[in-house]
């Protein structure tokens, strides 16, 4: 139809109750027509219903002006608060039953060829809309169309024909939902000429309406026939069933609809994508009813053709409506052709998985051109394994590398994110496949993502769950391993967090036994917006783990036994009443576990002695380095010796503290040199007869003793939480080598090696993160001094801009700066600081990231006791020796390019006295 002002509009647009020429013409010649826009009344709709809920005529004014979750805030027809509509929501007095309908009089019977066409503005706002039904009630009563759902705070179009050889009354009927806002308007109902006023006389009974559910509405379409003959299953989107393609019902609100084609002859039936009444140029989206809950093993299959010319087609997708969580991320999609001809297609399989709540499934699709040379379809919709008790007869093995698959294991849809497969960045052979969530995807949502594994059997004995594991990047969060009983709770049975550099790390995570099926879960949780953690060679074995080499008394105590006058404790913050640390050194928090001695007089009384061994270590015939995290506190805490004792013979004495050190962890270490004889550890801990305690965390032991960071940060951690001094730091300083990094800019190679397999300590500066954010590095607690040297090599990429590097020395609280790091120029350069204290302090590296490239740091070195000219300053006594054992000690004489002095504002730093030389010099 041409408008008068020019243009022109679809002949569907003509008396359609919408002014889509812009000045009235399609809505000036509508003789014939029955339009009523409620503004004088019900036009011969009849608002009797069988049901105790109503329609009512009303206004958005009379509803409520100030409540915008209260009616549709305004009329369709005269788009204002005054104007009309019908209504339905839950009354005031509750929901007593959950539809609600009105009819139209007597209309006469209508052919193919003349059908009555209706055209109405429906406004299904919020989670009380339960959706929309259109039925023909003649000889009996079934539905001709239905929109199911909320479509959101709009009018939106809808337009039905129908086709009955009996006089007939049309049904509008609503669903209603028992929930906290919303409900249900229509307004501007349009009847066409053919919709004709019959003079018969109206049926003596309503005719029965569908009879109802055989079972309750939760177990419609919950993947397990419930009814005797699964009619409960009939129609809820499945294309196997005779009616299952029913189950899909059209939720578009634009331009563009899904439409279903069935052909009784051939048996043929698909959904595709036509031009549809709604005027919003939205995709065009077909839902499911509720489905599940699922089980983890769900599956949807179904055949797609894309087809015509490509720049007219579009694309197709798949989502999840989550019953509790709305509308979720698309779960599939595809764009581009299937083929060359409407033929064409291909199948799509896709895991639903496990679901506790009830969601629908959606596909949506726009073509780019409504024409005959494009066509968006979809056929043989399956749903496999989905009832949320089914789980595979014999479960895939937990044990998996990934290369074909997650195995036993599945996506949780309750988290925010998945877990991807990674190519080309596995731990076994490099090029393969590993499991990753990266932080730095600017896709993520989220706090954290879940792996859970099949439900497993009970078992009688311990048992063990082996992974590699890296977690890296200067912002990047935790992974925990955990156990899922069958009753919803969960316990943490492993976790680490922070900076573990970009390198793969073996794990080995006890799984105590279970008298009940149980699940295992791999999370990722997020705490920044830069980094990844990833898993490869999962193994799960029926047997207790081996004991590691490093024991942080996170989940196991190692193998740890205790003896002597009192035991040690396995305690962490929460679980204990004695005094004690506030945070473990691992977690630095207070659900981080550690062993604890307690010293009070009264439990170990003066002289007497408790026992913490380990087990049994293989001898070598080289030096070993055992490093230990340890607190001693309360008045007179008694004394902390550690001793490596051999299987056969005399005990030696590696290290030694006794002294009230506050509520502060410190760092041990000792050397072991036992030959081929095997030792075991012993921390012993002898009673001083005061109120105190004694306790340690995190023992490891590894070869060599040079800081050359191949072998990890030694003695150095980055902060977590802060201390006393510090704030608390956004980013860690991480170890990466060249070869291995593929996401930051590094320099080319180490200063150790000189290579790019060579390792060092560096601080990106992304775009994740802002500008101006901080990595601390912190060294052991280092004792009093007169002259210790603090050497190192940095490095600085030319496009660092904002960049720093900062190194300080932290006393009781107070920093003191020692130097500011500038341009470098590309190089690596040694810097030596001469430092003295006559307290004890930290010596602390300070990055503070810019907006792209990075600093780094190598070959980080402290000779206690000796400065940079190599002169002994400190007299060496035992504890100073058994502070570094494990650290090489150099007397190294450097020629320095230039000098400067840095000393401390007495006024500032009261009686600390400090002072530091540097030097610089270009490798």
């Amino acid at each position: 139809m041409e408008c008068n002002r020019e243009g022109c509009v679809d002949q569907r647009q003509v008396c359609d109750g919408t002014d889509d020429c812009g000045d009235g013409t399609d809505e000036l010649t509508c003789g014939g027509f029955s339009i009523c826009d409620f503004e004088e009344g019900l036009c011969e709709w009849d608002l009797t219903s069988l049901s105790n809920l109503k329609w009512f005529r009303t206004d958005q004014q009379d509803l409520s002006i100030t409540d915008p979750l209260k009616g549709p805030g305004r009329d369709h027809s005269n788009n204002n608060v005054t104007g009309h509509f019908l209504y339905v929501t839950v009354p005031d007095g509750g929901l007593k039953m959950d539809w609600a309908a009105f009819q139209s009089h007597l209309l006469e019977p209508t052919n193919s060829t003349h059908p009555c066409k209706m055209v109405m503005y429906t406004h299904q706002f919020g989670p009380r809309s339960g959706g929309l039904t259109v039925l023909v009630a003649d000889r009996k009563i079934y539905p001709v169309w239905e929109r199911a759902g909320a479509l959101g705070d709009v009018w939106v179009k809808a337009e039905v024909e129908i086709v009955t050889n009996d006089t007939f009354q049309i049904v509008i009927m609503a669903a209603i939902r028992d929930s906290a806002y919303g409900g249900i308007a229509i307004d501007s109902i349009v009847l066409s000429p053919e919709c004709r006023p019959s003079t018969g006389n109206p049926f003596s009974e309503f005719p029965k309406s569908p009879k109802e559910p055989c079972t309750e509405p939760d177990k419609m379409c919950n993947f397990y026939g419930d009814c005797p003959n699964a009619e409960d299953e009939t129609k809820c989107g499945d294309f196997s069933d005779p009616e299952g393609s029913s189950g899909w019902t059209d939720t578009s609100i634009g331009n563009q609809g899904w439409v279903l084609f069935k052909n009784s002859t051939s048996k043929e039936e698909y959904l595709y994508v036509d031009v549809s009444p709604g005027q919003q140029l939205t995709e065009a989206q077909t839902r499911t009813p509720l489905l599940g809950p699922s089980g983890p093993a769900c599956t949807l299959r179904f055949d797609f053709a894309l087809t015509g010319n490509p720049g007219h087609i579009g694309e197709l997708s798949i989502r999840v409506i989550d019953s509790m969580l709305g509308v979720q991320p698309k779960l599939w999609e595809f764009s581009g052709k299937t083929g060359t001809d409407e033929e064409s297609w291909q199948t799509a399989s896709l895991n639903i998985g496990a679901r506790k709540d009830r969601f629908q499934l959606a596909f949506e699709a726009r073509r780019v051109k409504i024409c005959t040379c494009t066509k968006i379809k979809v056929r043989n919709v399956h749903f496999a394994s989905c009832h949320a008790e089914y789980f595979p007869s014999s479960p895939t093995e937990l044990s998996c590398n990934f290369e074909d698959g997650l195995c036993g294991w599945y996506q949780d849809n309750s988290d925010n994110f998945d877990w991807t497969v990674l190519n080309g960045t596995d731990y076994t052979i490099g090029i393969g496949n590993s499991l990753a969530v990266d932080m730095w995807s600017p896709s993520l949502r989220g706090a954290f993502g879940r792996l859970i594994s099949f439900t497993q059997i009970p078992a009688s004995s311990d048992q063990c769950l082996s992974f590699y594991y890296k977690i890296y990047g200067p912002n990047t969060g935790a992974l925990n391993v955990k156990l899922l009983s069958m009753d919803g709770s969960e316990s943490v049975l492993w976790t680490r967090s922070g900076a573990h550099g970009n390198m793969w790390h073996e794990a080995h995570c006890p799984v105590p036994h279970q008298l009940t099926k149980f699940q295992l879960v791999f999370e990722a949780v997020r705490s920044g917006f830069d980094g990844r953690i990833a898993i490869d060679d999962v193994a799960f074995t029926g047997r207790p783990c081996a004991l590691p080499r490093m024991c942080s008394f996170e989940g196991q105590q190692c193998g740890y036994s205790s003896s002597g006058k009192v035991n040690w404790l396995y305690r962490n913050r929460c679980s204990t009443t004695l005094n004690g640390p506030l945070t473990d050194h691992t977690l630095e928090t207070e659900l981080g576990f550690y062993m604890m001695a307690n010293t009070a007089g009264n439990i170990l009384p003066f002289g007497d002695a408790a026992l913490l061994t380990s087990p049994v270590h293989r001898g070598t015939d080289r030096t070993e380095c055992v490093h230990f995290w340890y607190q001693m506190g309360g008045e007179y805490p008694g004394s902390l010796t550690l001793y490596m004792k051999p299987v056969k013979g005399e005990r030696v004495k590696i290290f030694s503290d006794s002294l009230e050190q506050g509520h502060i962890w410190r760092h041990g270490n000792g050397n072991i040199s036992s030959g081929l004889v095997d030792w075991q550890l012993e921390f012993e801990v002898v009673g001083a007869g005061a109120h105190s305690f004694i306790l340690f965390v995190f023992v490891s032991n590894t070869s060599g003793s040079k800081c050359t960071l191949e072998r990890g940060l030694c003695s150095w951690t980055n902060t977590q939480n802060g201390q006393k001094g510090l704030e608390k730091d956004q980013l860690d300083w991480e170890l990466t080598n060249q070869e291995a990094e593929r996401h930051f800019s590094t320099p080319p190679h180490d200063h150790t090696l000189g290579t790019e397999r060579g390792h060092f300590l560096f601080l990106p500066s992304s775009n994740r993160t802002a500008a101006m954010q901080r990595a601390y590095l912190l060294s052991p607690h280092l004792p009093p001094t007169k002259g210790t040297c603090l050497k190192f090599w940095a490095y600085k990429l030319y496009s660092s801009d904002t960049a720093e590097l900062k190194v300080w020395m932290l006393v009781e609280g107070l920093l003191n700066q020692l130097v500011v790091v500038s341009e470098l120029d590309d190089l690596w350069r040694r810097f030596d600081v001469n430092i003295t204290s006559v307290k004890e302090y930290q010596i602390v590296f300070e990055g503070i990231k810019g907006s792209s490239g990075a600093v780094a740091l190598d070959d980080i070195e402290y000779t206690v006791g000796i400065n940079c000219a190599g002169e002994v300053k400190d007299p060496v006594s035992s504890k100073m020796s058994s502070a570094s054992a494990c650290t090489s000690v150099t007397m190294v004489i450097v020629i320095c390019p230039f000098n400067f002095w840095l000393r401390a504002d007495h006024s500032v730093c009261l009686d600390i006295k400090y002072e530091a030389v540097v030097s610089g010099m270009l490798d």
